[in-house]
C-alpha cells in the first residue's frame, strides 16, 4: 500500500522547532509515497489584520519570512526526501498576495514575485502547488479549510462537515483541532461512510499572541494514509508536549540515554 503522509499549520516562524525536526527526520527514515502540506506553512504575521497600521507592517518581514520557510523546511525536508511534495495555499500563506492585490491591485495581476510559490520558490525545490480539493488518494481529497465558510468547536466535525457537504472524505487543517469524524447515510444495511479528518498543527502554541495566554482547543498532530487501490485507511499521529510522536510502535523523538549515562532528549 501507498503511504502518505499530511502536515498542516506549521505557520513559520512560530512553529514548534523540535516537532518539526522530529517531523522531517521521520519523514527521511520512512520514506512515505507522498508528503501533503496543507497550507499555512508559513504564518506571514506582517501584513496581517494583526499588525495593521504598527511598524511590523513595513519591516519587510514577507521577504525574510519566505527565506525562514525554505531554509528550516523546505531545505531539510529535501536534505532527506526526494519524493513527491505537493502544498497546498492556507489562508496565512496566501497574505502577501492579498495584501499586495487590496493596496497596490495595479501591481498584483503582474507581480508573480509574491505569489506564494514563488516565495518560497517551489520550482527550485521540486515542489508542487495543489489545487483545493486536490485528490490524493481513492474517495479522498485535501483542502486548508478557509476556502467556505463553517467552523465547529468540536475536533473533526467541521471536516465531517465539509466532507458531506462535497459528498467526499476530506483531510483539512485550518482549525489546529486533531480528529478523524465519520458520517454515515444509508438504511436496510447499506450504508456509506464517508470520514472528516483534521490534522492538528505543528505551531508552538507559546508564539501565538492572539491567543493572549487564554485557553485553546488545539492539538498537536499530523496525518498518515494507508491508500489501496480502491480506498485508503487515514490515521491521527498525535504530538505530544516534548514533540515527540508514535508511528507503527516506534516512538520518534524518544528519550535516549547519553554517553554520560544520563538522559537527553532526542531531537
Amino acid at each position: 500500500m501507498k503511504r502518505i503522509v499530511v502536515i498542516s499549520d506549521t505557520q513559520m516562524p512560530y512553529e514548534d522547532k523540535r516537532a518539526m525536526r522530529n517531523v522531517i527526520n521521520f519523514i527521511g527514515e520512512y520514506q512515505p509515497d507522498e508528503v501533503i502540506q496543507i497550507g499555512d506553512l508559513v504564518d506571514y504575521p506582517a501584513p496581517s489584520r494583526w499588525t495593521a497600521g504598527t511598524r511590523e507592517e513595513f519591516a519587510g518581514g514577507v521577504i525574510r519570512d519566505s527565506e525562514y520557510g525554505r531554509r528550516v523546511f523546505l531545505a531539510p525536508l529535501r536534505a532527506v526526501y526526494d519524493g513527491p511534495v505537493k502544498i497546498l495555499k492556507g489562508n496565512h500563506d496566501e497574505r502577501p498576495e492579498k495584501y499586495l492585490e487590496k493596496h497596490a491591485p495595479a501591481l498584483a495581476a503582474d507581480d508573480v514575485h509574491y505569489r506564494f510559490e514563488s516565495l518560497l520558490d517551489f520550482d527550485g525545490f521540486g515542489v508542487e502547488l495543489a489545487a483545493p480539493y486536490y485528490n490524493f488518494a481513492p474517495g479522498w481529497v485535501a483542502i486548508h479549510g478557509h476556502e467556505s465558510p463553517g467552523l465547529n468547536q468540536v475536533a473533526g466535525r467541521t471536516a465531517a462537515m465539509k466532507a458531506k457537504k462535497a459528498g467526499v472524505s476530506l483531510v483539512m487543517g485550518h482549525t489546529h483541532r486533531l480528529a478523524i469524524s465519520p458520517e454515515s447515510t444509508g438504511f436496510g444495511g447499506r450504508l456509506k461512510t464517508i470520514y472528516g479528518f483534521e490534522v492538528g498543527h505543528l505551531m508552538d502554541v507559546r508564539k501565538a499572541g492572539y491567543l493572549k495566554n487564554g485557553p485553546a482547543n488545539w492539538q498537536k498532530g499530523f496525518g498518515l494514509f494507508y491508500v489501496g487501490k480502491y480506498n485508503a485507511t487515514p490515521h491521527a499521529i498525535p504530538v505530544e508536549h516534548d514533540g515527540s510522536f508514535v508511528v507503527e510502535g516506534e516512538r520518534f523523538g524518544e528519550i535516549k540515554r547519553g554517553t554520560n549515562g544520563k538522559f537527553t532528549r532526542a531531537a
